[in-house]
Formats: C-alpha cells, sequence, structure tokens
C-alpha cells in the first residue's frame, strides 16, 4: 500500500506545470538587476556623501586663526531683564554707551543693540568691538573697574537683571565686512550649537553658502565663539520687514547650489535657533 501512494506522489509531481500566457512572456535578466542594483547605490551613496561630515585633516595652526583675524574681537552680551524693569534698563544701558563714548584711549565701540521681540522676550542684546586682540580687552577692563561712574551704572543695572551672559566672538572671514544700517530695519539672528571639532567643516561650506545670500544685501555679520559657551555660531542677517525676509529666504532655495550647502552643514549641528530683533534708539546700527 505505500509503494503504491508513493508511485501516485512522483507521477503527480512529474506532470507538466500549466503557466497562463500573460505570465509566460515574463522573464529575469541578471544584467538589468545588477544595472538596477548598481544604480541604487550611486543613489544611496550621493546621499550619504551629503549627510557625512568630512573628516579634518591634523595641523599645528589655531582653526581660529585659520577662519578669523585675532586682532579684532567681539563682545556679545545678552541680557534678560526683569519684565517690570524694561524701561529702567534702556535708560541705563544708553547710559554706559554714553560714558563709554567719552572715555580716552579706550577702544571698545558699540556695533549694535536690539531688543529680542521674537524668542526669548524681555531679552537684550549688544554687540561690542575691541581692536587690538585680548591684550586691549584686559585694558579696556581695568579703565572701566576703575571708573566710578561705570561701576555705578552697573551696579543700578543689576537690580533690573534676571540673568545675562558674555561671549567673546571671532568674526568669519569669508563674511562681508560690517556695514552699520540706516532706516527702518529689523535683525535676526540664527545661533548654531556645533559638534566640537567642526568649526572649519562649518566655513568650508559657508564660504560657498554665503554667496547664494548676497544679492539683497541682507549679511549683516557672521561670529564663532571663542570664549564663554564654545562652538557657537552667530549669523546675523538684516532685512526691511518680516515679509521681506520671507521672500529672501525662499529665493535663496532657488539659487542653484543652495541646498547642497545646506545638505552639508545640517549634520554638524547640534542646536539651533533663531530671534527676531529691533534695534534700540541709540543703537549704531539701524
Amino acid at each position: 500500500m505505500f509503494n503504491s501512494i508513493l508511485k501516485q506522489c512522483t507521477l503527480s509531481c512529474t506532470k507538466q506545470i500549466t503557466v497562463p500566457l500573460q505570465f509566460r512572456c515574463l522573464s529575469f535578466n541578471t544584467a538589468s538587476l545588477k544595472d538596477n542594483k548598481e544604480l541604487e547605490n550611486n543613489n544611496n551613496e550621493g546621499w550619504l556623501k551629503k549627510l557625512l561630515v568630512r573628516r579634518i585633516e591634523p595641523t599645528k595652526e589655531q582653526h581660529s586663526r585659520m577662519l578669523s583675524d585675532k586682532e579684532v574681537i567681539y563682545e556679545l552680551q545678552t541680557h534678560n531683564v526683569r519684565p517690570d524693569s524694561t524701561d529702567n534698563y534702556m535708560k541705563n544701558y544708553e547710559q554706559v554707551v554714553k560714558l563709554c563714548q567719552k572715555i580716552p584711549n579706550l577702544k571698545y565701540e558699540l556695533i549694535g543693540s536690539w531688543s529680542v521681540r521674537v524668542g526669548d522676550l524681555d531679552q537684550y542684546v549688544h554687540l561690542w568691538k575691541h581692536q587690538g586682540g585680548y591684550a586691549e580687552i584686559d585694558k579696556t577692563n581695568n579703565i572701566l573697574l576703575q571708573n566710578q561712574e561705570y561701576a555705578k551704572l552697573r551696579n543700578q543695572c543689576g537690580q533690573f537683571l534676571r540673568s545675562r551672559h558674555l561671549q567673546y566672538l571671532l568674526a568669519f572671514s569669508f563674511w562681508p565686512s560690517i556695514e552699520l544700517k540706516s532706516g527702518s530695519n529689523i535683525y535676526e539672528i540664527r545661533s548654531y550649537s556645533l559638534k566640537p571639532g567642526t568649526m572649519i567643516e562649518w566655513g568650508n561650506n559657508w564660504a560657498r553658502a554665503i554667496n547664494h545670500r548676497r544679492s539683497n544685501d541682507e549679511p549683516f555679520a557672521g561670529f564663532f565663539s571663542q570664549v564663554g559657551r564654545l562652538y557657537n555660531v552667530h549669523h546675523f542677517w538684516c532685512y526691511k520687514n518680516l515679509e521681506v525676509r520671507t521672500q529672501t529666504r525662499e529665493a535663496a532655495w532657488m539659487s542653484p547650489g543652495w541646498d547642497e550647502c545646506v545638505a552639508y552643514t545640517v549634520p554638524l549641528i547640534k542646536e539651533m535657533q533663531s530671534k527676531i530683533l529691533h534695534p534700540t534708539p541709540f543703537s549704531p546700527t539701524q
């Protein structure tokens, strides 16, 4: 009986299988499959090249020296003001600015002063310029600490603040030189926290990217931190209003190559934020 069942199964398995007509023309070309696989790999490799960070070779030269002139140092002050003290704070800080302008031999120049309108509210940002490197900063600090009027204003200012932060910055050499603006403008500061060791890579990409953003005279200043929060980058942009800002940024995406610059720099960023700033009445740039 077992032999009879086995013979029947064998005959069933050896019968010819009829394939429907619509499937008879289907064939698998191994060469085509290989070509498709290579094309897919090439596409994936292209995207990976945009996402991966190029390795920076060791160098005996400081990265900051390769990106900037260290003889001009900028000071970025960020003050968080008590909401009920903004008017008193503004009067106090204007007095500080006027005092610094009167002190002889003080190489300490206010470039811009802004209030934050979108972002961290009740916050003020002040950008100062030091000529002569860190040696001149030491002299400036000594002069101000010995000035009784400055000490009085500084103590008064402390009553109006919730917190404050200071950074020393260097300007990127590939950014346009700072030119003070007039008229009615708004500013945007876009701040980036980068992964340690990626500042050169950031500079390499933005040296090309800045060329896509020059058409409307929007770049104001570009800095990276030296003292304070490290691996911070600050880009200042100037626009007539929020609508012009939107139109200008959308136009950048139409510029060939801008998308690649963005794709290369995004993997370098740990955190980023944007703030809209309005110049104070005593700001040298408006």
